[in-house]
């Protein structure tokens, strides 16, 4: 038996924005018109992600997941020791990675834009911070991947099919909805 946790807005923010980043990614040497389109498509996407973290539905909402530091501290030591709760949502770690993705591409996005400007335009500074962020966020990506596949593991079940569908598995008496 599974239960409905991720609606479509979110799973097509969340695919909509890792394809955004891969295309940006791939075309940032090259192809500058892809390049700008997919940075406009992520901050677009970042902005409705907003709004949709307010008053979207209930696992959606930044207030159903985002914990305090004390709280996501403790997770990350549960997982170190192997005995972290499943979440029917984000756990804090995911809950943490996604505030982090969300200001890297943010910024991303903002500094691609500001390089475009007249005021900016040919700016190393700008430049820097641009490519500064891109590989930050090229390294949370990856984390993000390592820590989906850690818990599709350590809680029996797919992740990344759970963002596809929008199911999950049912809650257990020990899982924290």
């Amino acid at each position: 038996m599974s239960i409905k946790v991720w609606d479509p807005f979110i799973r097509l923010f969340h695919w909509g924005l890792a394809t955004s980043f891969l295309i940006a990614w791939i075309t940032a040497d090259e192809w500058h018109t892809l390049h700008h389109w997919a940075g406009y498509a992520a901050g677009c996407l970042i902005a409705l992600r907003l709004i949709w973290g307010l008053v979207g539905t209930h696992y959606a909402r930044f207030a159903q997941f985002i914990k305090g530091p004390a709280t996501t501290l403790g997770y990350l030591g549960d997982i170190a020791r192997g005995r972290e709760h499943r979440y029917i949502g984000h756990n804090p770690a995911g809950a943490a990675m996604i505030i982090a993705l969300l200001l890297a591409m943010g910024g991303c996005a903002f500094t691609g834009w500001l390089y475009t400007t007249d005021a900016f335009w040919g700016s190393d500074a700008v430049e820097h911070i641009h490519e500064f962020l891109a590989n930050g966020l090229l390294a949370l990506v990856l984390l993000h991947i390592g820590g989906v596949l850690l818990a599709s593991l350590r809680h029996h079940e797919n992740l990344i099919r759970a963002m596809f569908t929008g199911r999950k598995r049912r809650p257990m008496s020990d899982d924290i909805a």
